[in-house]
């Protein structure tokens, strides 16, 4: 079981790493020393509920329906082989996160607010959490996928903190291009195995 939530682990961060406006404004967040807390509670409870989500509905979907399993399969494989392939052709690129937390400082509504709506009216964080992790953890057996989903969560928790309280060290790294390429490069390989995985089981 801990081998399949370090798995979930793994696949959590590997999901939440690529560049992204949320990732962005937890690291402006950071930068700016504002309300760093509050937005990194929010994001990782809010990936935390959709991965409950994910997991516990799409199971259930699949209980009911064993063929679905195998939609669910091809479909994921072909998600993450595309997404895999977004990621090599960002590291071929040189894409790169900008860094620059400016000097205004938002109040706590207006963070909380900013945070809510790039998580939820996000339409990638319901293919990454509740689509795919749910179809990935559901090949884990009933009590395994609940160690999946714990993973996941623990992968998310740990990432938005690292970004959000250790921003004014992180900056300096992602501001280069080839830490980034670096980054997108382990991304493609990771998603590109699991794609492969996918279609082999």
């Amino acid at each position: 079981m801990i081998a399949t939530a370090a798995v979930g682990f793994a696949t959590g961060l590997t999901l939440i790493v690529a560049i992204g406006s949320q990732n962005a404004f937890v690291l402006r967040q950071g930068l700016r020393r504002s309300h760093v807390m509050l937005v990194v509670a929010v994001c990782a409870s809010s990936d935390l509920v959709l991965i409950v989500l994910g997991v516990s509905g799409l199971g259930a979907v699949i209980e009911r329906a064993p063929g679905v399993l195998e939609v669910v399969r091809w479909a994921g494989a072909a998600f993450l082989a595309g997404y895999g392939i977004l990621a090599a052709r960002r590291a071929l690129q040189g894409e790169h996160l900008d860094a620059d937390g400016g000097s205004t400082t938002m109040s706590w509504r207006a963070a909380l607010g900013t945070c809510l709506a790039l998580t939820w009216l996000n339409p990638h964080v319901y293919l990454d959490t509740v689509l795919l992790l749910g179809s990935l953890a559901t090949m884990h057996g009933t009590p395994g996928k609940w160690w999946f989903a714990a993973g996941a969560a623990l992968g998310s928790l740990v990432w938005f903190s690292a970004l959000g309280v250790g921003a004014r060290f992180l900056a300096p790294l992602f501001a280069r291009p080839s830490a980034w390429r670096v980054l997108d490069a382990l991304i493609a390989v990771v998603m590109l195995g699991l794609a492969v995985m996918l279609v082999l089981r």
